[in-house]
């Protein structure tokens, strides 16, 4: 009954902070003349990431590698597999091409630096450092470039008051930590009722439901006919789960890669490479590329079930 609970208060909470969220962050784009799109990529996109870099923290001071590397590469898939498709079958999602010429190829360039860097067996503290570094670089770069951009998309207006924007913000973060934190953990207790293995609870049950908050928020942005908060929030998010959570994760403690296979990495490096020509088609992704997406992920799903069901017939 309190595992029920906890995944059913726990979406609540995280559908009520996306809301606060997107409101908060579109009136501080307005007000500051920043783009909607560096506003996705960046205060959206770490918002919604928090409650990754919270139980990657956490799983890897508890000594649990496996879930804290396998949030990130789940969390990765499921953000494009699941919650951009998801939200392209909801409302196709129109694409600046600066998304397509800078954004995507910058996450897929992470993802082969995130597998390159595990090759030895672990992310150590350089590693982190190095990943961090790229991240302030990036966000340096993305600041000063949307100065020089002439986006026009209409936002929906947030709160007047500047700091009641900020207050919105806050309070949404705080409930997007919250709220997902409190839906993995009533999904991992679920899960371990019935013997999953710490790999597949990361890749699965965890990185899932850390990636509530993008799904949510992503959906609600595109209900809301902002695109550009949509797409910025799933590219922005991949890029700071690697950059970022990696980062502070590896910083904080050494991250081993015991226990993943090759084909996990592939199919997170597949999945950011595919949308690259899904986005420059038409500079929109629509119905039919969201159906391939998801479709994608449902098959690995199965393939990692499969890999459970095996683990416990062991």
């Amino acid at each position: 009954m309190l595992i029920t609970l906890s995944i059913i208060g726990g979406f609540i909470i995280l559908t009520l902070g996306a809301e606060a969220l997107v409101r908060g962050a579109s009136s501080i784009a307005l007000r500051l003349g920043i783009t909607p799109l560096i506003i996705g990529l960046t205060i959206v996109a770490f918002g919604t990431s928090a409650p990754e870099l919270a139980v990657s923290v956490k799983s890897a001071l508890a000594g649990n590698s496996g879930i804290a590397l396998g949030n990130v590469i789940g969390s990765n898939i499921a953000n494009i597999g699941l919650i951009l498709a998801i939200t392209a079958l909801i409302r196709p999602i129109q694409v600046q091409s600066q998304v397509v010429k800078r954004d995507i190829p910058l996450m897929i360039l992470a993802s082969m630096l995130f597998w390159g860097l595990l090759l030895d067996g672990e992310l150590s503290l350089i590693d982190g450092v190095i990943l961090l570094s790229l991240l302030f670089g990036y966000l340096t770069f993305s600041y000063i470039s949307s100065k020089n951009s002439n986006d026009e998309e209409e936002i929906e207006a947030g709160p007047n008051n500047p700091l009641l924007s900020g207050l919105f913000i806050l309070v949404g973060i705080s409930m997007l930590v919250g709220g997902g934190i409190l839906f993995v953990n009533g999904a991992v207790d679920l899960a371990k009722t019935f013997g999953v293995s710490e790999v597949i609870i990361g890749l699965t049950i965890v990185a899932i439901g850390t990636s509530m908050p993008e799904l949510v928020t992503s959906v609600i942005a595109a209900l809301k006919g902002q695109s550009d908060i949509a797409i910025g929030n799933v590219v922005g998010s991949n890029l700071f789960n690697i950059l970022g959570i990696l980062g502070v994760t590896a910083i904080v403690h050494p991250v081993s890669s015991l226990g993943f296979q090759p084909f996990d990495f592939m199919v997170m490096l597949a999945l950011a490479v595919v949308i690259l020509p899904f986005a420059w088609t038409g500079l929109r992704i629509g119905r039919r590329e969201g159906s391939v997406l998801l479709l994608s992920y449902l098959g690995y799903m199965g393939y990692l079930i499969n890999q459970a069901s095996a683990q416990a017939l062991v």
